[in-house]
């Protein structure tokens, strides 16, 4: 009996599961581009795509003006017919005339001008009112990633396959981007500033170390740096430049100039060596980044993705869960952003502070100290 229980413990501790941060050096990397309203998909299944090929796109309605034409003119909703230079579906121009009345050999004269570029929609003889609306919205969604088209998902978009380095961050701000990567930094331990910024990297994704600088960061958006990845950044320094502070329910909309991607946490956070050699490995390659977080539902992390066309390795498939030497990253306090490995997963539920039962885990950190967190309080690295 006491064998059983034995058995049960171990099976239970190697099947704990907790999502992790992907840090892969060559996986298959699938992506869904898909438009917000059904349109027209442009590729087919087999073609071969550019990170900037359009592969879908629609058109999106402008919003109305309503024009009150006939109180404008002085006539009856029933005679505005009588007046109008344009019909329906007739294009016009901002400030064109659409309409014009004169009485008494010109001495009266009365006229309509579009207050926006677009087309007559409609022309009403009950209220006697127009509507014009504004040419439609072009939307387009491009590929995001080189690679093959794998499915058209009819009228919406499209998936994409390609063979690539994908490291997610724990992380990030600003959305889609590209550029050649450029490690600015000798080591993962240092400090991006802004003596390790220059002209040249217009439009590169720049890999620093431990933290990037306010001041780095306001020339990095100067001179058009395409991305930032590293491994810290200050709180404060976070708000200053977004101008807000950042929520945890999803970012990727901010508007600062740049992407950038964290990859450890906040403060002065050494880099993860894998991470920061994998970078460096493909440095002069083309990379795919998206500072997209959700943290709450709906889990999305901000990731960089370096196609290279090699075969994917062995070691594709992601971990299921824990056991012990998994290497993990606690991303709560009191032990936010350290790395440290799996040292023993206890079945049995501990009481913490706030009177709660939780799982919990001892993590052996890197300078060998053994923290208790709950489970919840940590993510698999996978590699």
């Amino acid at each position: 009996m006491s064998n059983e229980k034995t058995d049960d413990k171990i099976s239970e501790e190697a099947h704990a599961y907790t999502p992790g941060l992907k840090v892969k050096r060559s996986m298959t990397v699938r992506q869904t581009r898909r438009l917000p309203i059904p349109g027209k998909v442009l590729v087919k299944v087999g073609d071969e795509v550019d990170h900037d090929t359009i592969v879908a796109e629609a058109e999106i309605s402008s919003e109305p003006e309503i024009v009150k034409a006939s109180s404008i003119m002085g006539v009856e909703p029933l005679d505005l017919e009588r007046y109008m230079l344009k019909k329906e579906g007739d294009p016009v121009e901002e400030g064109e005339n659409i309409a014009y009345f004169s009485a008494l050999f010109g001495l009266i004269k009365k006229q309509v001008t579009s207050p926006i570029k677009g087309y007559i929609e409609s022309i009403s003889e009950i209220t006697g009112q127009l509507i014009v609306r504004g040419a439609p919205v072009p939307v387009k969604v491009d590929a995001y990633i080189p690679g093959k088209v794998v499915e058209v998902i009819p009228n919406e978009g499209v998936v994409i396959e390609i063979n690539a380095a994908f490291i997610q961050g724990i992380f990030g701000i600003g959305g889609e981007s590209h550029g050649k990567l450029k490690v600015a930094v000798e080591s993962s331990n240092d400090e991006l500033n802004t003596d390790a910024i220059g002209h040249e990297d217009k439009d590169a994704v720049l890999v620093g170390g431990s933290m990037v600088t306010m001041d780095a960061l306001r020339k990095a958006v100067d001179i058009g740096v395409s991305c930032i990845v590293v491994g810290g950044i200050r709180h404060n320094d976070l708000i200053k430049f977004t101008g807000e502070e950042v929520g945890v329910a999803i970012t990727g909309h901010e508007e600062v100039g740049l992407t950038l991607i964290v990859t450890e946490g906040f403060g002065k956070m050494t880099m993860s060596q894998k991470t920061f050699d994998l970078l460096k490995s493909y440095e002069g390659h083309l990379a795919s980044v998206n500072g997209t977080t959700q943290i709450r539902a709906g889990v999305m992390r901000p990731e960089i993705v370096i196609p290279h066309g090699g075969a994917v390795e062995a070691s594709e498939e992601f971990s299921s869960g824990m056991v012990p030497d998994t290497p993990v990253r606690i991303i709560r306090q009191p032990y936010f952003g350290a790395i440290g490995v799996v040292s023993s997963l206890p079945v049995e539920l501990q009481q913490l502070e706030s009177e709660s039962y939780v799982r919990i885990l001892n993590v052996k950190l890197g300078d060998g100290k053994v923290v208790t967190v709950p489970r919840a309080n940590v993510e698999i690295i996978e590699e």
